[in-house]
């Protein structure tokens, strides 16, 4: 699954309204004012089937969005047996407008869980840039009994940004997954925990922070 995903002025502007309101550090340069693009460039994973997941841009440049259509883990029940744990790995091509580069200052990760007592649900997620080391895994645990929408929140202080090379061209790399385990529940009950969205409204925001490049010789 590949392509160009820059949002329509209206697709853009609905987006932005939807996005939490975001406010940088004094650290932080302004977004840069021409439009960036994002390309997938490659998608893996038991959780994002092809097709299943697309990318799209703020208006304001400020963060992106991954929404995902069928990434569901569940155990428990008639579930299969590898059902329990769902996972993603998206490769990104991120084009930047010259003289700047970015870094990932927080993530929110948002889906539903149905989790019978003594079931848990834990949501993990890492992301790196080509040719350097992976970030640590973040985890985010839920407890049974659960029925509801949940959210996660990764932040990264200013001082541990890892921002993307500048005059080089280097695919960005999301790896997310999801797990559900049983635990001390009825056999017959079964838990699930989603990060998929039918309409578009539950998405992974990804918040950019924005520096220009040191000018070159």
């Amino acid at each position: 699954m590949a392509g160009g995903l820059l949002l329509s002025a209206a697709a853009a502007a609905l987006l932005t309204a939807a996005l939490p309101a975001h406010s940088p550090s004094s650290g932080f340069d302004n977004p840069p004012p021409d439009k960036i693009v994002i390309d997938v460039a490659t998608v893996n994973g038991s959780g994002c089937p092809e097709d299943t997941a697309a990318v799209a841009v703020s208006a304001d440049n400020t963060a992106f969005t991954v929404t995902y259509s069928e990434y569901l883990a569940q155990a428990g029940g008639g579930s299969d047996p590898t059902a329990y744990r769902k996972n993603c790995q998206l490769s990104l091509l991120v084009h930047v407008p010259q003289g700047f580069t970015y870094a990932v200052a927080s993530a929110d990760y948002r889906g539903f869980a149905s989790l019978q007592p003594g079931a848990t649900g834990t949501q993990k997620a890492s992301y790196y840039f080509q040719g350097s080391s992976d970030t640590a895994y973040r985890s985010h645990r839920f407890a049974g009994p659960y029925d509801d929408n949940w959210q996660a929140t990764d932040t990264t202080d200013w001082a541990q940004l890892v921002w993307a090379p500048c005059g080089v061209q280097r695919n960005f790399n999301i790896n997310t997954e999801l797990r559900v385990s049983a635990g001390t529940t009825s056999p017959n009950d079964v838990s699930f925990m989603t990060m998929d969205s039918t309409d578009g409204d539950i998405s992974t925001v990804y918040h950019l922070a924005w520096k220009e490049c040191p000018e070159t010789p």
